[in-house]
């Protein structure tokens, strides 16, 4: 084969440079121009827009690079005289251009029900044959030594599908059209696959499981979505016998702890064995030993988890062992593990509610989400496109233009009634229920607004000597509850039974309602 001219060698270069760089980064539209050069369509879009939406098929400049990248590796497999006619950096370079190439042809446009197939898809088994047949044949130009030091076909299959599974859960879940949005979906890329993709195809990709994943932020402001996309974006091997992926989709379990009494938490994490406690008339399989290794289990305000608990999921996090409830024999915990809390724990560790060591095992893979205020500051108009995805989903897709309508109702109301610098603190969960008030009422009472007028409301009554203790007390645990959002949390501030204050907040009446 002829030697390769300046052109390839820079096209080669910006495709390997491409092929693994974080979509959801600034480097991405860079390298899209350092491969396009002066053919580099500007976009009518704002820069957060451009990087969002990164890898979307769609975009003209990502048909462009596909189309140069699809010609240049055909182009050098037709001038190949022999095999192994490139040699050292060309090769490695060639390669990447291969997988490039092999992403858009055969794994980019499948449709939406194939990016978590079910096992025996006879979809997925017809594309593998096609993507491996056509790999073995742009593997022509490279020599039988440098093929066998590359990643076989299913584990390079198995990546591009990851790779997609990834990409779609980060860009329908992690809504938004900010720099904060943009920078958490980067973040949620980099827990995935780290800052290195190169090194998690080759190393990593079977051990990420076992780093912790803590989620931090303001209550309402999405921390489940963003432990579904990397929950549900973990590396699956695909079995070339069968021709499908191992496992099933339905992998990722999520619990909220402060929903439940301790010892639900250890019966429900752990599972119990038959007679271990009161009503425990058989054995019980708990998440940690449902959840198979290709998937993760979830769990939401682990700020609030009891002392005894936290030692146990130290355990898990530093160990991966754990035992049900009322036994000893160990058992291994096969998936990953990710948490989440709007809990400052650096001052839970203080008070001495929080561990320290459990801390700095799920701290390694932090995710810190912004709140709606801090989306809203960076790009104020972008509260647009958050209330259309809203309407959109809440009416569904063949209810368009209603959706459209509905956005420009909200969008109106929100203009009218609102003050231009209010923080949503319930964040993307209060603006939701905007949208519902909207949709049901015409209108939207702000939490806050009606949370300071119940509040005068029972006051004043206790101060006029017309509340019963009984009365107060209802009051007074509701109030707590809403401020601290869970059961657990308002019987630690108001130093009663959980059992107690739930009763209270959910069948108690006061004089005020």
């Amino acid at each position: 084969m002829s030697r390769l001219n300046d052109d390839e060698h820079h096209l080669l270069r910006s495709l390997s440079d491409l092929t693994y760089c974080n979509p959801f980064l600034p480097e991405r539209i860079t390298l899209e121009q350092a491969v396009l050069r002066d053919a580099y369509s500007p976009e009518p879009l704002a820069s957060w827009s451009r990087i969002a939406s990164a890898s979307r098929t769609d975009r003209p400049n990502v048909v462009a690079i596909t189309t140069l990248a699809s010609e240049l590796v055909e182009r050098l497999v037709e001038r190949q005289t022999c095999e192994g006619s490139l040699s050292g950096r060309d090769a490695a370079l060639y390669d990447d251009a291969v997988t490039y190439t092999l992403y858009y042809r055969h794994v980019a446009s499948i449709g939406a029900e194939l990016v978590y197939p079910q096992r025996n898809d006879r979809r997925v088994a017809k594309a593998w044959a096609a993507f491996r047949d056509e790999r073995e044949r742009l593997h022509r130009p490279l020599s039988e030594e440098q093929r066998a030091q590359l990643s076989t076909s299913e584990h390079l299959f198995a990546c591009l599908y990851q790779v997609r599974r990834a990409f779609d859960g980060i860009y329908s879940c992690l809504i938004g059209e900010s720099g904060p949005a943009t920078r958490l979906r980067a973040a949620v890329w980099q827990s995935i696959f780290t800052h290195d993709l190169r090194r998690y195809r080759r190393l990593l990709y079977d051990r990420m499981r076992e780093l912790a994943t803590l989620v931090t932020g303001p209550s309402g402001a999405g921390k489940e979505l963003v432990a579904r996309a990397i929950g549900r974006a973990q590396y699956r091997p695909f079995d070339p016998a069968t021709g499908s992926f191992v496992g099933d989709d339905d992998s990722f379990i999520a619990l909220n702890l402060s929903a439940l009494s301790p010892t639900l938490v250890e019966s429900e994490l752990f599972g119990h064995a038959k007679g271990s406690f009161t009503g425990a008339t058989a054995d019980r399989v708990g998440w940690l030993e449902r959840c198979p290794e290709h998937g993760a289990v979830f769990l939401d305000e682990i700020g609030d988890v009891d002392p005894a608990i936290q030692v146990k999921l130290l355990r898990v996090a530093q160990s991966r062992d754990y035992s049900r409830l009322g036994e000893t024999l160990p058992r291994r915990f096969a998936g990953k593990l990710i948490a989440a809390t709007n809990r400052d724990l650096a001052a839970e560790m203080r008070a001495g509610r929080f561990r320290e060591d459990l801390y700095y095992r799920l701290c390694s893979d932090r995710i810190e989400l912004p709140s709606l205020a801090e989306h809203l500051l960076d790009r104020p108009e972008a509260i647009a496109g958050l209330v259309r995805f809203l309407t959109g989903r809440l009416l569904g897709a063949a209810a368009s233009s209603e959706a459209d309508e509905l956005a420009a109702d909200v969008l109106a109301w929100i203009d009218e009634r609102l003050p231009r610098d209010y923080e949503w603190p319930g964040n993307i969960r209060e603006l939701e229920q905007c949208v519902r008030g909207v949709l049901v009422r015409g209108e939207y009472l702000p939490a806050s607004h009606e949370a300071a007028t119940t509040r005068a409301a029972w006051l004043a009554l206790a101060e006029q000597g017309e509340l019963t203790a009984d009365e107060l007390l209802t009051a007074y645990c509701r109030h707590i509850h809403a401020q601290v959002g869970g059961y657990e949390p308002a019987a630690r501030v108001l130093g009663i039974d959980r059992r107690t204050v739930k009763s209270r907040v959910t069948n108690g009446a006061t004089a005020v309602e």
